[in-house]
């Protein structure tokens, strides 16, 4: 998908952005910023976007974008109630590449730096106790001023660079810059689709909704996304199957048509297609 590019807000005394959001969720446009941005999640969850990869995120996910990968977290669905009280919240490190000056990754002791920054643009997610330490830091960075902000940031660059506890999001490095008309388009689609992936779309739903035949609407969103409608609509619906197997008693052919599929076989093949193993299979995982 292609994204809107993001201004982020950061004060003239200061090298980066830190702060705490605590809101009913983490907006719902699809961007890119040229920000690399380590993003833990406290409270919440739901469908996050990032690249190329659709999956679930929830409380305790850590996650480092790397400078131009697209993003966004769609939250679960009570959290879009505007009269209730639930809320999401994370914290959240913003910084350029350059941020501590221009020679700052070509003296010799910061040579891994750079290498970091080149991995994270495929977005990596922060595991053990690499996470854990980090989570120390964050909080510390919150509260830090003057040269104690910068000392802090550069030990959270060494926890990072120094770890193998990562995984990667991404299958290739993603990065669009886009005008006004696809950005646009892309969020009508995107929240069209996940305010009725329950229902049948269809191509002519979804082709009208972007003012477009459905010729051009499937070159259209093959050409941006690399993948096909459907495609991106199986992704979604698998991505909340996975949510609704860890957290409830529903049996898998409820799932199924809970989640949009019009039978439980199709179900089954498009969920081993996607996550490599049965619904049953995933089930298990979580309770070994």
């Amino acid at each position: 998908m292609k994204a809107q590019f993001h201004k982020v807000p950061t004060k003239l005394e200061t090298s980066y952005n830190i702060r705490n959001d605590v809101s009913p969720n983490f907006g719902t446009v699809w961007h890119y910023h040229p920000e690399l941005e380590l993003h833990y999640v406290k409270k919440g969850e739901g469908v996050r976007f990032i690249g190329d990869n659709i999956n679930n995120f929830s409380a305790g996910e850590m996650i480092l974008l790397g400078e131009n990968l697209p993003h966004t977290w769609r939250c679960k669905d009570e959290y879009f109630i505007p009269e209730s009280n639930l809320n999401v919240e994370a914290t959240v490190i913003q910084f350029l590449p350059n941020c501590l000056g221009q020679d700052f990754l070509n003296i010799p002791e910061t040579y891994q730096i750079p290498r970091l920054f080149e991995k994270a643009k495929q977005g990596l997610i922060i595991k053990g106790k690499t996470k854990k330490k980090l989570e120390v830091l964050m909080h510390d960075a919150l509260g830090a001023q003057s040269l104690q902000r910068i000392t802090v940031l550069l030990n959270i660059l060494s926890t990072l660079a120094d770890s193998e506890e990562f995984e990667v999001i991404t299958k290739s490095h993603t990065f669009y810059r886009t005008n006004n008309i696809d950005t646009e388009r892309i969020n009508k689609i995107c929240t069209y689709t996940l305010s009725n992936y329950k229902e049948d779309i269809s191509l002519e739903q979804i082709a009208s909704l972007s003012n477009l035949s459905i010729t051009s609407f499937c070159r259209y969103f093959k050409q941006i996304t690399k993948k096909t409608y459907y495609d991106f609509l199986t992704e979604i619906r698998i991505s909340h199957a996975c949510r609704i197997l860890v957290n409830n008693t529903l049996t898998v052919e409820a799932i199924s048509m809970e989640c949009g599929f019009n039978n439980p076989s199709n179900f089954y093949r498009h969920f081993k297609k996607v996550m490599g193993c049965t619904p049953i299979e995933y089930k298990t995982k979580f309770y070994k």
